[in-house]
């Protein structure tokens, strides 16, 4: 039978299938990348992370970034140039293209895999116009003569062919060259003697060019409801009034439409002599039927719809607060809300999810924290490195004191965060529903706080409680400006030497 041989972009499904590949290639070490950190390259840089198969099968493999080489210092490691393995040093306005890995699993060695990878590097390298591709490559075969050869003479004597190095002279055929000896590139690597050579191939296509090729859509069109609390007769006559908000971003032609956290909690009414813990199970009962409508609708106004979040009961019988991002291409995430207040768990018996990930989009990574959610900064934070640029908040909050917490902690989230922070919530009084009397908000677009944006931070706020739509555009190549020069530089000045973050194992990965 005729293999199937095919290079193909990363996908987070493709984890376990990478993992054992990994494994198989490095079975002295033992080492592989973990899910989260795949997830973040998949996110921040998915044209650079390759994959081959043969038959539907992962062998093989071979990770990037992109760089500024002038930005690289001549000594650096490995940890240094992935920034901890946080691959924060990533920067799509960068010049180089810097390989992280490549490996082919031992049965599938001497097939030429490794040249198909290395050729769609190449490829990636010119289309994205990137002056040329560097990577540290191990030396394998020193240990047995670094007591009596320098790096570099054993460098020239594998030139010469006086000495074999399988995979050295494999890099030197596909015209890379060494650029200069790198000192402990990999800690603990004794088959090298913790030497590594920085590798060059040069791209003969390169012409400077005064912005960086881009994948994605960088200016991104928000619309924000701000939605009023009113009775209805049913959820025919309540999706009227979300059909009509749908249309009217649409015809904007806003990429996002974001809805408040239980927005339609007036669907309570028909149940309010029942005691608030049986009427919110009765809401439940509309989660699936809503979840059907905004699908069809993102797909037939052409927007990227966030439904704010509904009550649905989990396999085990207990009830979780949960939203959907529903793709205008028909595709649909289901994000949950890891903490519940004290009111919602004592009336509502709500109870806290454990889903916690990026999306990737049409318009890059976005992450959703649902109202509670963004006053906890562990979240945002692990969001933004799986690559989020977008973060939407759905809430409901009763007094302006409880929207200004939510505020607040917004604003806090765009800052450290470098992202966006998208805020939309529910005005307006609501007769005839235990648990929801009164509701405020103003919603809102933030934003860091740096000279390209707003001195406030604020990008647009809405008036308060005063039921209306948002409409804001957001630039994200800024963003990327800021992550790599800005006045301050958040994510990249985090101290990992002193302190990590990282999310439960308990937790569903991205």
């Amino acid at each position: 039978m005729t293999e199937l041989i095919e290079i193909r972009h990363l996908q987070n499904t493709d984890y376990e299938a990478i993992k054992a590949a990994m494994l198989q290639a490095y079975p002295s070490m033992g080492s592989y990348w973990r899910r989260e950190q795949l997830a973040r390259l998949v996110a921040i840089f998915p044209e650079g992370q390759f994959v081959l198969t043969v038959n539907g099968e992962v062998v093989a493999a071979a990770l990037a970034l992109i760089i500024d080489h002038e930005k690289l210092a001549n000594e650096h490691t490995f940890q240094q140039v992935t920034g901890d393995y946080t691959f924060s040093t990533h920067d799509p306005t960068g010049d180089t293209l810097y390989g992280i890995e490549v490996f082919v699993v031992p049965a599938m060695r001497g097939r030429r895999l490794a040249r198909r990878l290395y050729d769609a590097r190449k490829e990636l390298c010119e289309r994205l116009n990137l002056r040329a591709i560097n990577f540290g490559a191990r030396i394998a075969g020193y240990h047995a003569y670094q007591d009596t050869l320098s790096p570099k003479e054993y460098v020239r004597r594998v030139k010469d062919r006086a000495i074999v190095d399988p995979a050295l002279n494999f890099q030197l055929a596909n015209d890379f060259h060494p650029v200069r000896v790198l000192r402990n590139y990999l800690p603990g690597d004794d088959a090298s003697g913790d030497y590594a050579l920085l590798m060059e191939w040069d791209n003969m296509l390169y012409d400077t060019r005064p912005t960086p090729a881009v994948a994605q859509k960088t200016q991104v069109r928000l619309g924000l409801v701000q939605w009023q609390m009113r009775l209805y007769d049913g959820l025919e006559d309540m999706f009227q009034q979300v059909e009509y908000f749908v249309d009217a971003l649409a015809a904007y032609r806003a990429d996002f439409a974001l809805f408040p956290e239980l927005f339609h909690g007036p669907l309570m009414a028909e149940t309010n002599e029942l005691a608030e813990i049986d009427a919110i199970r009765k809401l439940s009962q509309f989660s699936d039927e809503i979840l059907a409508r905004f699908t069809k609708l993102a797909v037939q106004y052409h927007i990227n719809i966030i439904t704010g979040s509904m009550p649905v009961v989990a396999d085990e019988g207990h009830l979780l607060n949960v939203g959907y991002l529903c793709r205008r291409n028909g595709s649909v995430e289901r994000y949950e809300k890891i903490h519940v207040t004290p009111n919602e768990a004592k009336y509502w018996a709500l109870r806290g999810g454990t889903r916690l990930q990026t999306f990737d989009t049409d318009c890059g990574p976005i992450g959703v924290l649902i109202c509670y959610d963004s006053e906890f900064p562990e979240l945002a934070r692990l969001l933004a490195d799986q690559g989020m640029n977008i973060l939407f908040i759905p809430f409901l909050t009763d007094t302006q004191t409880a929207y200004s917490r939510v505020r607040h902690c917004a604003q806090a989230r765009a800052i450290e965060n470098e992202c966006y922070v998208a805020m939309a919530g529910s005005v307006g009084n609501l007769p005839r529903v235990k648990n929801m009397d009164i509701q405020y908000a103003q919603s809102a677009v933030l934003t860091p706080c740096d000279f390209a944006f707003p001195n406030t931070g604020v990008k647009s706020e809405a008036t308060p409680n005063t039921e209306m739509i948002l409409v804001t555009d957001v630039d994200l190549t800024i963003l990327d400006r800021l992550r790599h020069s800005g006045s301050v530089q958040n994510l990249r000045n985090r101290r990992h030497d002193m302190y990590k973050l990282s999310a439960s194992e308990l937790m569903p990965k991205h």
